[in-house]
């Protein structure tokens, strides 16, 4: 059996006398679109915060491809391709797609400290940077400044940012959160055609995207599992419908 892509076992995370993750067991493969769902203060953001390092847990392990990485840092674990998207809105508003893009490929290579440099001598990295907005359907809008962008476009250069970093998993919290319906189709579209090279865990409000485009689907409340599996399995699953779904459903 293959090594998981990303795995944690029996993670716990208490605020006082609060749990927001108890006996956290997940393990994602290689490829798979995850997501990850649950109602308001289910522990969902707590679990992404653990597993990139912003949380130190109070107990249990997190293993990236089979190394444990629970002591690390974030930036260590970044790259070692653990990456959660970055805010963009409050980053680079001047710059261009290209240019920002751009510069987190150069950022990765730790070749951007070399700034005297022509840009001509960067021209690898400006191709690598042009195929990755290519890949999100950004080509077309590399040389307009990112403040200029639809809200959509712009979440979707967040996603660029962090496929700088040639990620092994992906994180997204919300990726959809304030974009347009039209937008967040295209948006989940350009998540589910990554390389499978990718493992991405997202989380989601919107079932009808959470459905459509998630391979497998982990339900927290409370801060914990309570079921892991297909669309199918969960849609059909009573104890979700109570828990969520019915929710969800009914307002």
């Amino acid at each position: 059996m293959s090594t998981p892509a990303l795995s944690t076992r029996g993670l716990n995370k208490n605020f006082g006398s609060l749990v927001v993750a108890s006996d956290i067991e997940i393990e994602l493969p290689q490829g798979v679109r995850y997501a990850l769902i649950g109602p308001n203060g289910a522990g969902k953001t707590t679990l992404i915060n653990l597993m990139t390092g912003m949380l130190k847990p109070d107990g249990g392990q997190i293993q990236l491809g089979g190394e444990e990485i629970t002591a690390l840092g974030p930036e260590a674990r970044v790259r070692r391709g653990l990456v959660r998207t970055f805010q963009i809105n409050s980053l680079f508003p001047h710059l261009n797609p290209l240019e920002a893009v751009t510069l987190a490929v150069c950022e990765r290579q730790e070749v951007s400290r070399t700034w005297w440099k022509p840009i001509t001598a960067y021209s690898a990295e400006v191709d690598e940077a042009y195929g990755i907005l290519k890949t999100l359907m950004l080509a077309q809008v590399c040389y307009r400044q990112t403040r200029e962008l639809a809200y959509g476009q712009q979440r979707l250069l967040e996603i660029a940012l962090a496929l700088a970093t040639r990620p092994k998993v992906l994180l997204l919290d919300e990726p959809a959160a304030g974009v347009p319906r039209d937008e967040s189709a295209e948006l989940f579209a350009a998540v589910t055609n990554l390389s499978q090279d990718i493992t991405v865990l997202f989380i989601e409000h919107d079932m009808d995207f959470v459905f459509r485009f998630a391979s497998r689907i982990i339900v927290m409340v409370g801060g914990r599992i309570l079921v892991e599996g297909t669309p199918d399995e969960i849609s059909a699953d009573p104890r979700v419908r109570e828990v969520y779904l019915g929710s969800a459903h009914h307002g």
